[in-house]
């Protein structure tokens, strides 16, 4: 393939590590419409990720070309509070063995899902990318914040020796959208707020406790746009590129903004109170996407109509379960 022209993934074999999870499901109903793609995955229980052995033979056997990286070991800030060791440990076993099969295969593309949690406590806003580095992370998500860093200097750092461009880093703000994570003790804020806000009306309560303060500002993106932003980086011939690229739009919304647009879809009439002894975490997150937005990619979702849409995926996943 000529890398002076820009790349297509017609024909070719792609490989979704964590198809099952939200941008895996949402990667694979995308590529799904193109049937010259071949789409390879491979469920937990066939293929385990931390298992050097296991994931060499898999690549040896399906020989993939392009990689697109949706697995990993996420959470909230309970979760990363209370396992720091599974975090790191699982997540940078998961990334060496990926990324080293893939190198050893010669896949054309790689694609590595970072984290905005990669950046500095105390930085300037919006985060840039040459902010990386340039100081300590929140101490409630660093281990996985580590391991997260270590995958983007890795792949770098590929790249950096074969003279290439061939692993690309992208670090998308807090995504969500269908397929997310809802369990309370482990999803991220805006689906466990969702959940609880359904059950607080389900049970008519007069009031709904959220821990922190209310204050910290966030961005969201949805899920249907970061796979837009992978989609795009695929296509983009390989001298081109520069990653890292965030992938952001840089609108935040502070937790109780957001708190009472769930409320409001959710149809939650009660007083949100607020518990100032639990942690509220970084104090503001919003991401500086303009090197991304100017190779062609701007957000669609609003979110006012991410929230919509994830509130109803919720509900009809739940109608499901009570169903069946």
């Amino acid at each position: 393939m000529g890398w002076g022209s820009r790349m297509s993934i017609d024909g070719m074999r792609v490989y979704i590590p964590g198809h099952t999870g939200m941008v895996g499901s949402a990667l694979l109903a995308r590529l799904t419409e193109n049937k010259t793609v071949t789409l390879i995955t491979a469920s937990h229980q066939a293929l385990d990720l931390c298992n050097q052995a296991a994931v060499d033979a898999f690549f040896a056997r399906e020989k993939p070309q392009v990689v697109i990286m949706a697995a990993g070991v996420v959470g909230g800030i309970i979760e990363n509070r209370d396992h720091p060791g599974d975090f790191i440990h699982d997540n940078l076993a998961m990334q060496l063995n990926l990324m080293a099969a893939a190198r050893r295969q010669g896949v054309v593309r790689f694609i590595f899902l970072a984290s905005s949690c990669m950046y500095p406590r105390q930085t300037a806003q919006p985060m840039a990318e040459s902010q990386l580095f340039s100081g300590p992370m929140e101490p409630t998500s660093q281990a996985y914040a580590v391991a997260k860093l270590a995958g983007l200097q890795m792949c770098l750092a590929f790249n950096q020796q074969a003279h290439c461009n061939r692993f690309i880093p992208l670090i998308p703000n807090t995504i969500y959208g269908p397929h997310d994570n809802f369990e309370l003790a482990s999803g991220h804020v805006l689906p466990v707020l969702i959940r609880r806000f359904s059950q607080a009306k389900q049970a008519q309560s007069d009031t709904l406790t959220l821990w922190g303060s209310g204050r910290p500002v966030r961005e969201f993106i949805y899920v249907d746009d970061v796979v837009a932003a992978i989609l795009l980086i695929l296509n983009q011939p390989q001298e081109e590129l520069q990653p890292p690229y965030n992938i952001g739009h840089g609108e935040g919304v502070s937790i109780a903004e957001l708190a009472a647009k769930i409320a409001a879809v959710v149809g939650f009439s009660g007083a949100i109170l607020w518990d100032k002894s639990k942690p509220d975490g970084v104090a503001k997150k919003v991401l500086d996407g303009s090197r991304l937005q100017q190779l062609g990619w701007q957000h669609q979702t609003s979110l006012d109509e991410g929230i919509v849409k994830s509130v109803a995926w919720f509900k009809e996943s739940l109608n499901k379960l009570i169903a069946g």
